[in-house]
């Protein structure tokens, strides 16, 4: 495995990635609507910033929870991995808790799965699999 990228929810992905792109020169590298949030992922070199904006302030979803409960800032940790499935059985079989029991479709068409933070010292971990 290896470091895929962070994710930071915000309230205004536009004004992070220009302030990011300026002081890291991180340029977007893509930008999509999925799961009712705005996402854009800047261009470290080594891995990504994911900006992840709910389109609608009201909505439902794990991050307007998060920005409803912790404000702004670091939401997740993802680490790239060839197998999510095969990642997943790794952890189940050390007693890590699951957010996701299979992979399911992510942002960029990538495969994810989340584990709980509750077994992973506070931090959210995102498997990725491009």
């Amino acid at each position: 495995m290896r470091f895929d990228h962070v994710g930071i929810a915000t309230r205004d992905a536009d004004t992070l990635a220009d302030l990011f792109g300026t002081l890291f020169d991180a340029p977007v590298a893509h930008r999509e609507t999925f799961d009712g949030l705005d996402v854009t992922f800047l261009d470290l070199g080594n891995g990504y910033l994911e900006l992840l904006e709910p389109l609608d302030d009201e909505g439902e979803g794990a991050i307007p929870r998060y920005l409803d409960r912790e404000g702004p800032g670091i939401h997740h940790v993802a680490l790239e991995t060839p197998d999510v499935a095969a990642a997943l059985d790794t952890a189940r079989e050390h007693g890590v808790a699951l957010v996701d029991e299979t992979p399911r479709p992510g942002a960029w068409g990538h495969e994810v799965a989340f584990l709980h933070p509750k077994s992973t010292g506070g931090v959210l971990v995102e498997f990725v699999e491009h």
